[in-house]
């Protein structure tokens, strides 16, 4: 972590007279902030580090994937194995076994997302990559398993990663052009609440959705193909029986679920950016998701009143093709969690990933069997710290307006009420000096309003440890 320089004689004259000027702190709610570090955990040489560094950033929350065929046994034979599919000692949960164990023992709350790809013999074409129409009751025995395995270790599941895209399930689309992956989802989904509820949990705490954020609402099968997003509100109103209008087509029940689950990555442009297919939703867009939940929910296809689960999410930075600098990314990422806090529907926010995955292919590489490779992580794939690094533990937001600017910011890692120091550069000057000693509220949120020109703004917390935190230079937007 970056050491906390030492003050120049007479900044505490400075700082006395900043105070003055603080307005308070006006967080409205806060969010639980989860974590993916994805195969950096669940691999055994890399898992300890991983885990000292998210505790040392503030981490207190985990999101988990665990793959179906990953655990299973003979995922790759076409037959199913003779085997009692409920018993959690059929399957090999060694790896997350140590993950979750470790989150229990630092009192992190789970989100554990049940996925595929399925074992071959669960798959209705036998192909690779074994995505295609899985076995509802198969799946339900499996979530039974899982279940009984962590039900003491996991404080909320969440169902499919990603089914409305086409690497995630297949088919997305019929060959009239019309979406298909939102009834295969509903099966899925009510065959993995039952298997929670087979489990021994009554009434399970678990997330719909997990969807990705852009696609279409049809496509011309014959010259297209089938290779293409369902558009994230399309695949809601199919998976909830609902047509265009958010009207009720067939006999769907109501189903029971505890929020809904979404990835609202954003585009290089930038987190205000608004994605002019009206069905997309984008961190910029939350307000269509919260919208359209409303409507399904006045219908009563879904409950009332449902949080909104944001539990994936990451800005991009170069070499991605879609990436922006790392300066930007710290920057977007802040600005991304500060949409999202605002939002009073969201229940949860997430971090994907620790570390950059190895550059793959280009985008689109992933419904042919390639590899994109996300570059979202706080470090790059060679293991070093981004400036996201630095600012992850200590976000902060600068957003002009008249007469000056207001600034938003969390210090993760309090544990309870605390101060952190804010400081301003000017636009002729290479040196910050302190604005202001902003007192955060329980949860570490914080906010000012400051008249006070500058160029870049920056934040300092010392932790009761005495470790210092510095974030890195955030420009105004």
């Amino acid at each position: 972590m970056p050491r906390f320089r030492v003050l120049l004689t007479g900044l505490l004259c400075t700082l006395a007279a900043a105070l003055a000027g603080a307005a308070p702190s006006s967080a409205s709610h806060g969010q639980l902030t989860y974590f993916e570090g994805a195969t950096q955990l669940l691999e055994p040489a890399t898992r300890a580090e991983s885990f000292r560094r998210m505790e040392s950033l503030g981490v207190k929350a985990l999101r988990v994937e665990l793959y179906w065929a990953s655990v299973v046994p003979s995922a790759d034979a076409a037959v199913k194995p003779a085997f009692d599919a409920t018993n959690p000692a059929a399957y090999d949960f060694s790896r997350y076994d140590a993950v979750l164990g470790e989150a229990q023992r630092l009192h992190w709350p789970v989100l554990l997302t049940i996925t595929g790809p399925a074992p071959r013999w669960a798959t209705s074409n036998a192909k690779a990559p074994y995505i295609t129409r899985p076995d509802p009751q198969d799946f339900r025995e499996f979530v039974t398993a899982v279940a009984r395995r962590f039900a003491g270790e996991v404080s909320i599941y969440s169902i499919w990663n990603e089914p409305n895209h086409p690497a995630f399930l297949m088919p997305q689309w019929n060959s009239n052009g019309t979406p298909a992956s939102p009834r295969i989802y509903r099966g899925l989904y009510q065959a993995a609440y039952e298997g929670l509820q087979a489990a021994g949990l009554a009434h399970p705490r678990v997330l719909f959705g997990e969807t990705a954020p852009t696609g279409y609402d049809t496509v011309n099968y014959r010259r297209e193909g089938g290779l293409h997003d369902v558009a994230p509100l399309a695949f809601l109103r199919g998976a909830l029986c609902l047509n265009s209008h958010y009207r009720r087509v067939g006999a769907c029940g109501e189903l029971p679920m505890s929020g809904y689950a979404h990835h609202a990555y954003t585009v290089p442009a930038g987190p205000y950016s608004v994605d002019p297919l009206p069905d997309s939703v984008q961190i910029g867009t939350l307000s269509r998701l919260s919208a359209a939940l409303n409507k399904a929910a006045a219908v009563h296809a879904i409950p009332a009143n449902l949080p909104i689960y944001l539990t994936e999410f990451g800005v991009q930075s170069v070499p991605n093709q879609l990436g922006v600098s790392y300066a930007k990314q710290a920057e977007f990422d802040a600005i991304s969690e500060h949409i999202a806090w605002l939002n009073p529907r969201v229940g949860g926010f997430s971090q994907y990933l620790l570390e950059d995955d190895p550059k793959g292919g280009v985008a689109g590489s992933s419904v042919h069997g390639g590899t994109v490779g996300f570059q979202t992580g706080l470090l790059n794939a060679a293991g070093k710290p981004k400036p996201l690094y630095a600012g992850w533990p200590v976000p902060l937001t600068v957003t002009r307006r008249h007469g000056g600017v207001s600034l938003w910011g969390l210090v993760r890692p309090a544990e309870g009420v605390t101060s952190v120091t804010v400081l301003v550069r000017s636009a002729h000057s290479s040196r910050y000096r302190v604005l202001a000693l902003v007192r955060t509220e329980r949860l570490g949120y914080w906010t000012l309003n400051s008249s006070v020109p500058g160029r870049y703004w920056r934040v300092r917390w010392k932790s009761p440890a005495g470790v210092v935190y510095e974030g890195p230079p955030i420009s105004a937007y």
